[in-house]
Parts: structure tokens; sequence; C-alpha cells
């Protein structure tokens, strides 16, 4: 039976996360400070270990995910700045010191600003505004790329508490983003980038669902996707509301 370690069960993604685990009869275990938050199915089908993840000894949380297949992490905020990088290096130093046989593949969470923008490499987190909130997701980068773990980088756009419309109607990528710029972007200076950046993030709001299952669905190790960076996006011709909590076709341009 697959087994999957979740970190953040209680928030959404990871949330949605342990219910698509627990409807796929996998052994789930989570690690959460406040277990009452735990939906009550998912409480029941976990195997459930209270602690909060940044006091939590290390050598507690390397515990807590060996021999499992995978492990996912959703905790965190990037909006916590300097914290949310320690929190990332704290749980990235534990998997490290799991023995390599029975290290998990290691799934973590980022954001559309990580993929590469064209093909001189430049990022979304370069840009004027959306480093100021997002450079954090930059510094955990550089820090899985110094680990020898088996990860991999989930990178959506805004997420929204939707029907899943199905991976495979989605445009998912590595490394790049998939709803790709215009040809001209490349010479661009990287200011002038930010517009054209922006346009494109309502392509890539997606529902938890999807970006849960598509994690799911990728846990091998082989494939494209070990130490890839993974954008999804909504098919081509589709745009999502954040304010609307919908995702509605509209005319392609």
């Amino acid at each position: 039976m697959t087994s999957i370690a979740v970190l953040g069960a209680t928030g959404n993604l990871g949330g949605e996360l342990a219910r698509q685990i627990t409807d796929r009869g996998w052994d789930l275990s989570v690690l959460v400070r406040s277990p009452d938050k735990l939906c009550p199915r998912i409480a029941a089908a976990a195997r459930v270990t209270v602690a909060d993840i940044n006091t939590v000894p290390a050598v507690e949380l390397s515990r807590f995910a060996q021999a499992h297949d995978a492990l996912v992490c959703c905790a965190g905020q990037v909006t916590h700045g300097a914290s949310f990088v320690a929190l990332f290096d704290r749980v990235v130093s534990a998997m490290e010191a799991i023995a390599p046989e029975l290290r998990p593949v290691c799934w973590f969470l980022a954001g559309a600003a990580m993929l590469d923008l064209d093909a001189r490499g430049r990022r979304g987190v370069e840009l004027p505004k959306v480093r100021d909130t997002y450079w954090p997701h930059r510094v955990d980068f550089e820090r899985l790329q110094r680990s020898n773990l088996d990860w991999r980088l989930l990178c959506p756009g805004p997420m929204v508490d939707q029907p899943a419309i199905g991976i495979e109607r989605l445009r998912i990528s590595c490394d790049t983003l998939p709803a790709p710029l215009p040809d001209f972007a490349r010479f661009l200076p990287t200011p002038l980038l930010l517009p054209l950046f922006a346009s494109r993030i309502p392509q890539m709001i997606i529902p938890y669902a999807d970006a849960a299952n598509l994690m799911l669905a990728n846990l091998g190790r082989d494939g494209a996707m070990p130490g890839k960076r993974v954008g999804i996006a909504l098919p081509v011709g589709m745009r999502g509301s954040k304010s609307q909590w919908a995702a509605k076709p509209v005319k392609p341009r």
C-alpha cells in the first residue's frame, strides 16, 4: 500500500491532499499542531502526530516521515518571510537526515513566480513587486538545489476551492511557465516583463483538487518531474477568477 506523510494537513491544499489519499485507500500520516482542525474523516483514517513543525526536534520530524513512499510539505506561508525560509530548511534538513533507503520522495510547494519566463531563464520572482513578497521561494529553491533528496517543487498560481478540472486537461510544464509569454518577451528588459507575467496569472488559477491530484499522480522516482519545478495552468482559452472562485471559459485572444 502506498504510504504518504503530509505536513500542513489542516490547510486548504493539505486538507485536500489528505482527503484524496484517504479516498484512494492509501496509508496516511499527518503531523499537525491542532488536531481539532482536522476533518473527522481524516482524523479517523490517518496516523496523527501532534507537534509544532517549528519546534519539534529534528529527529522526531525525520522519524515521522521515514519509511513512507512520499512526503508532501504544504506547511507555512511565504508571506511569513524569514520564518517560512527557516521552516522549509528545517523540513529539508530533517529529510536529509533519514537514511537513503528510508527516505521518501518529497513534494514541496512554491509559486508560479519560480518558473522560467523565457529562454534566458528569467523568473517572475526577479520582477519588481513580485520579489518583495515571494523572495522566500527563491531561497527555498536554492536550498533544494543543494540537497540530495528526490524532490520536486509544485509552482502553481493562486489556488481556489472548486471542483477539479482534471489533470489530463491541464497544461503541465517542468521548469517553465505553463502559460508561455509571447516570443518577443525575450527582448524586453526584465522590469517590462511584469505586466506580461501578470496577464498570465488568471490562466494559472487552479483548484486545490487538481494541485493535489497532480502531486499524488507523480510519486515515482523516475519520469520527468524529479528535481524539477512543476507548473500547472488551465486549458487554453480558460481563465480563473480568484474573486469569483470559479474557472470560466473565455474566447482565446
